[in-house]
């Protein structure tokens, strides 16, 4: 597995990396047989260390964790102990997933866009319609089964996720709802 170990603005240690490479391997390799590589990325915030920590599973999916800790240690261990957690709230499925699954998940490329907020009380009645772009980006749209979308979308941590449908070949998507299920639009 290959790992990309960095800090923002913070220097990182050849001891600390040594520490992230050996238990974040070890956790890993209990539940997926064949990851990729890991990004670590150490951070400040106020008085507290956070560390990010982002795998990739050679079929696609990826899994994510965030810890806050007063010391850098003890927010890498949190951020591994979080991974843990999800990865074994997994396993079953991402076994499963890996022995129906020969070839790695199929990526197709697709623009995103961040748009303007409109919070400005001074005008009215804008111009135009047209909101204002304010960045745009290159995204992957993964070829997805609906039960590995909710689980690659859990295992991110994000509340939404938009991937073409396996099944029907269509775009589809699973979000979070309020009152804690999970909810799939399937048009």
């Amino acid at each position: 597995m290959r790992y990309q170990i960095s800090g923002k603005q913070i220097d990182i240690g050849e001891a600390l990396q040594t520490h992230v490479q050996t238990e974040l391997g070890e956790t890993v390799a209990k539940y997926a047989q064949r990851p990729t590589d890991a990004n670590v990325v150490f951070s400040r915030s106020a008085h507290e260390y956070v560390c990010e920590a982002t795998v990739h599973l050679s079929t696609g999916l990826t899994a994510q964790a965030k810890a806050h800790a007063t010391e850098i240690y003890a927010a890498f261990e949190a951020c591994v102990e979080k991974m843990d957690k999800q990865l074994r709230r997994y396993k079953r499925r991402l076994k499963d997933h890996h022995k129906d699954r020969s070839e790695p998940v199929e990526l197709l490329g697709a623009s995103s866009y961040i748009l303007a907020s409109d919070e400005s009380d001074a005008e009215p009645e804008p111009d135009s319609l047209q909101p204002m772009i304010v960045a745009e980006m290159e995204t992957q749209i993964p070829s997805l089964s609906v039960g590995e979308a909710v689980m690659q979308m859990e295992l991110a941590g994000a509340p939404v996720l938009v991937f073409r449908n396996e099944g029907k070949n269509g775009l589809n998507v699973v979000y979070r709802r309020e009152d804690g299920n999970i909810g799939w639009i399937d048009p």
